[in-house]
């Protein structure tokens, strides 16, 4: 007998469906991502903390999971919810089916609801609050429940997916040219993989690791990773990119680009319903080039708020909002979006040769 399950969204709005996953109650953001692949890889990363993310692709689960596709050593959402799952994975490297993997990890998640009428609520409101139970359907309990539930804005939640301790990519060989400070926002493995394709040495630190520790690294470059939740009030972070500006080459991603805005003087903003799927196109302002990108962000920079030593570089072709800077006066540039993923396949793989690059260039003048 299938377990019924329900949604209820912030704004009173609620979805039957059946239960998916782990039976239990969980709250958070909800968002959508629309994505038609990749769903392990959007499980795993570390950027859905605090999210209950619907995939608007109606069927999930097809090509089952795997443990060679994951961004991190967990699922990070707290839940999931789609129009139905494939109960039966068909896919020679698979290893178990996605609801298996949902139900081992305790992950709440929903299926049988109208996804596209749900993304339709996302799009018009924007982002909101919701609760999956599959323990009540008692509508007046669940809404005391979602009424405890913060908003996005104002929470760092980097601090709950960030590594306890430095630590090493197995990657690391001594033959890489280059040695790489990673600050830990959330970081995503295939950007460890990405770095280490280009020579690079990794140390991944915590997020609140001062500038002297890490510049007692001694490192070639330092990397900004990606995280989740409103980059302001990460201002520890903010803090140690401000004092590493123009001592190390810099680059960052998604949070890491939000946060050495901040450390440029910039402002954020929160995104009415955020920008997450792999189907994003981008413009390269320096060459005009369109790249296919990944993107999965709530936040974003205001470009009128740098100063005049900061290029805009990158720009969302469907809302013109910020996706890329350069600064002319420190060897520091980031994108909003995620080229270590791939879904032009390799529109913008470029980058993290532009961070060796200039990590060449600092080492000549210095």
């Amino acid at each position: 007998m299938k377990t019924r399950a329900i949604l209820l969204l912030k704004n009173g709005l609620h979805f039957k469906g059946i239960s998916f996953g782990a039976i239990g109650t969980s709250s958070g953001e909800i968002c959508f991502n629309t994505s038609m692949t990749g769903y392990q890889e959007i499980l795993t990363d570390p950027s859905y903390r605090g999210q209950i993310v619907t995939m608007t692709a109606p069927h999930i689960g097809n090509y089952g999971v795997n443990p060679e596709d994951i961004e991190s050593d967990r699922i990070q959402v707290q839940g999931f919810i789609i129009r139905e799952a494939s109960p039966i994975p068909s896919n020679y490297r698979a290893n178990q089916s996605l609801g298996d993997y949902l139900q081992q990890a305790g992950i709440v998640g929903i299926q049988g609801i109208d996804t596209r009428a749900l993304t339709r609520v996302l799009r018009d409101e924007g982002a909101m609050n919701g609760i999956i139970s599959s323990e009540t359907l008692d509508l007046d309990h669940l809404k005391q429940k979602l009424d405890r539930v913060p908003s996005m804005t104002g929470q760092d939640l980097a601090q709950e997916v960030t590594c306890p301790k430095a630590w090493d990519w197995p990657q690391n060989n001594a033959k890489n040219p280059y040695q790489v400070v990673a600050l830990d926002f959330g970081i995503k493995f295939n950007i460890l993989r990405q770095l280490a394709d280009h020579g690079c040495n990794i140390t991944i630190v915590p997020a609140d690791t001062p500038a002297s520790k890490i510049l007692a690294l001694n490192p070639n470059g330092i990397f900004l990773s990606n995280g989740p939740g409103d980059p302001e009030p990460v201002k520890y972070a903010i803090d140690t990119v401000t004092q590493l500006a123009g001592k190390k080459p810099i680059f960052g991603i998604c949070l890491g680009h939000q946060i050495l805005s901040l450390a440029l003087g910039a402002k954020t903003f929160k995104l009415k319903f955020g920008h997450r799927g792999g189907n994003h196109p981008v413009k390269n302002l320096l060459n005009n080039q369109i790249e296919i990108t990944s993107q999965n962000h709530g936040f974003t920079v205001d470009p009128e708020t740098f100063p005049a030593t900061v290029e805009i570089t990158h720009v969302n072709l469907n809302d013109n909002t910020l996706e890329g800077i350069r600064c002319h006066h420190i060897p520091a540039f980031s994108v909003q979006y995620h080229p270590e993923a791939s879904p032009g396949p390799h529109d913008s793989r470029y980058l993290f040769k532009e961070f060796t690059a200039i990590m060449d260039e600092y080492a000549k003048k210095n």
